[in-house]
């Protein structure tokens, strides 16, 4: 960990007692800072506030006291979910007081070179396959971030050998002041999380962030066939590297129908590489991309993409059984995942939807319902999404009341040659505590009916 000292005699407030908050409390103690942390639920005798405590972090949790800001903080750590409109948040703004979120101190004490990708859709997939190119191809990854895994507490035990591949959400990028990664990638950009940023340009800008502090030496792959990308990116002082699904070019990374292409020269072809769907192919573009760019060798590039099927519960594959094939897209808690999932497939495919009624339409899927054979309905918008299909004109359609007894009917329906998708397009909360057990449900359910 490097330059610690920095911190010391510092006052910090961190705001939040989540992974984050804690992380970044525990870490600005143990260098030597005097720190806050304030949490708006009440303590209940959380094992992470006592721990705290015995590290001499002061710990309010049950509300935000009104002269909280008298103390006199250099700056505050918030949780990246907690909205600017916060009092705490906004007094903080009026007086001048820098609002991070933890991947900014990741960045001031990391002795390892950071990898920052950002993007609407695409960012753990890609983080993932990034971090097996470099795995494979020894050049020492550690994996942080919006992930799952806290960041600052990477940072702070990563050593100069090492790098860090950092997935990083609007939310986490709108609290950073020097945070410079040495190659940044911005996967994609789509209307998201409008609710916090309050508009879409807001949001973008809030992406950008990535690139706001990096210099001719670093780099920064962005998704050039997206033109509001190329807008947000006219101002970087990076060496652009962009890619493109749309052909055969000789700058950055591109694809066409037969290889992948780096600089106009072809380094792998498309029928060796294993995981399927056009908005996967621009994961693969940008980790790739990345990957060269730090010197991995293309065979290690390779060996990657001709074996990774993907992450769990987004577009997993998990099974081939009697001549189906079964993907896992629990992750899919909208229409727009949905749609990427079924544009990935050719084949007849069986797809499993329905969930939480957040009364939302289902028209969006329609222009891709065309390969879909059948459709099992589940969850509370069973009824409304079997009523969609029927009117999609798809000849099979069913309602069932749990996910197992939709796998039994879907493989009953189905053919050798089918695509049995999990791809719900709703939330999960009506049955599951997230979408993880859904999907964890799913895959269970289809070993037992394989075995």
């Amino acid at each position: 960990m490097q330059n610690a000292a920095q911190f010391s005699g510092k006052k910090a407030l961190v705001l939040g007692l989540a992974k984050s908050g804690h992380a970044a409390a525990s870490l600005l103690s143990a260098c030597g800072a005097s720190v806050t942390l304030n949490d708006f639920a009440p303590d209940n005798g959380n094992p992470l506030a006592e721990e705290l405590r015995k590290q001499g972090v002061k710990v309010i949790c049950g509300g935000h006291p009104e002269n909280i800001l008298d103390g006199g903080f250099d700056f505050i750590v918030k949780n990246p979910g907690i909205p600017y409109s916060n009092p705490v948040i906004a007094q903080a703004e009026q007086f001048g007081i820098p609002i991070w979120t933890e991947i900014e101190l990741a960045y001031l004490i990391s002795e390892a070179p950071i990898i920052g990708i950002t993007g609407s859709n695409g960012k753990t997939t890609t983080t993932t396959l990034l971090y097996h190119m470099l795995n494979i191809g020894n050049r020492h990854p550690l994996i942080a971030g919006n992930i799952g895994t806290v960041a600052s507490t990477v940072a702070s035990n990563a050593t100069v050998d090492e790098v860090i591949v950092l997935e990083a959400s609007s939310f986490q990028l709108m609290g950073v002041d020097e945070f410079r990664p040495h190659i940044a990638i911005w996967t994609n950009l789509y209307e998201a999380h409008l609710d916090y940023h309050g508009s879409a340009d807001a949001y973008a800008e809030a992406k950008a962030q990535i690139t706001k502090n990096q210099t001719p030496a670093d780099f920064l792959i962005y998704n050039a066939d997206q033109s509001v990308i190329k807008r947000f990116v006219e101002n970087t002082k990076a060496t652009l590297v962009p890619f493109t699904t749309k052909g055969r070019s000789t700058e950055g990374i591109s694809a066409d129908s037969e290889s992948i292409y780096w600089l106009g020269e072809p380094i792998i072809q498309r029928m060796k590489i294993t995981l399927p769907g056009a908005h996967n192919l621009e994961n693969i573009l940008s980790a790739t991309a990345a990957a060269l760019l730090y010197g991995c060798e293309r065979s290690a590039i390779e060996s990657v993409l001709s074996s990774f099927t993907g992450v769990r519960h987004r577009m997993q594959f998990v099974t081939e059984y009697d001549g189906r094939k079964f993907y896992n897209d629990s992750k899919a808690t909208n229409t727009l995942a949905t749609k990427s999932a079924l544009s990935s497939f050719e084949t007849p495919t069986i797809l499993i939807a329905g969930g939480l009624d957040r009364g939302h339409s289902f028209e969006e899927l329609r222009p891709h319902m065309t390969h879909v054979k059948a459709l099992i309905g589940i969850g509370e918008t069973g009824d409304r999404i079997v009523q969609f299909a029927e009117s999609c004109g798809i000849d099979i359609v069913k309602e069932t009341g749990n996910l197992r007894d939709a796998i039994q009917e879907a493989y009953a329906v189905s053919d050798a040659g089918d695509t049995i998708l999990l791809s719900p397009a709703c939330a999960s909360w009506d049955q599951y505590p997230n979408f993880e057990a859904r999907g964890d449900e799913f895959i269970e359910t289809v070993q037992k009916l394989k075995s």
